[in-house]
């Protein structure tokens, strides 16, 4: 991996949320707002104890989009289907996703670098697994293959490798071609392709004493 990029913690977020805010209301020559308040235009969200419910679509998109970031980072379309699901008025969620978008507090290119990086090392997902995951968060096609692209084939086979090594040891005492099935079926649920995950499986039991004439080429049937 060329870049690492680290998750925002809940409070940090939450911070950059409102600093972000700040920065672009001082662009337009406004002052920034007290701790806990966020304004858009001449209206005003109510701060973090709350006094009362937004009043425009805008006002309340923007509430359930800090609330979510904070948390969490997500991508725009999470942030769109959450306003859609809350119902919010298109044009009014439009128009509040590229505001944040603007300020930087929704940004799915570091989203999905930030995405692979914590499920690679933290889950050992194979790049298939990953393109997987970050469509279903409507991560654009473009986005994705250059956030995976970032993991080379060198870096899986490795991961793949450290997972093969961690589990073989629960796998002693079964016949060779449980063993086989069960390491491989592990990795082929991880994204790994089927070349690539018989081959280090392979070696794997080949260097535990495996006659390597004995280890089928393929799968073996259930």
């Amino acid at each position: 991996m060329t870049r690492r990029t680290e998750w925002p913690d809940s409070a940090g977020f939450g911070s950059a949320a409102g600093d972000a805010e700040n920065r672009s209301r001082r662009n337009r020559g406004a002052a920034p707002e007290e701790d806990g308040a966020v304004r858009d235009g001449g209206g005003s969200l109510p701060s973090r104890a709350g006094s009362g419910p937004p009043r425009t679509p805008e006002e309340q998109a923007r509430a359930i989009c800090l609330r979510l970031l904070t948390g969490s980072a997500r991508t725009r379309r999470q942030l769109a289907d959450a306003l859609r699901e809350r119902g919010i008025p298109d044009e009014a969620a439009e128009e509040v996703l590229a505001r944040f978008e603007d300020v930087g507090l929704i940004d799915d290119a570091a989203f999905a670098d930030a995405w692979v990086e914590s499920r690679h090392h933290g889950r050992g997902l194979a790049r298939r697994a990953l393109a997987r995951e970050l469509r279903t968060k409507g991560v654009d096609s473009a986005l994705i293959d250059e956030a995976v692209g970032r993991l080379d084939a060198e870096q899986e086979e490795s991961t793949a490798r450290e997972l093969v090594a961690r589990k073989l040891r629960t796998t002693r005492g079964l016949d060779r071609d449980k063993r086989l099935r069960r390491l491989a079926g592990m990795l082929a649920r991880k994204g790994y392709p089927e070349g690539l995950a018989l081959r280090v499986v392979r070696r794997a039991l080949e260097e535990e004493g495996e006659d390597p004439d004995l280890l089928d080429h393929h799968l073996p049937d259930d």
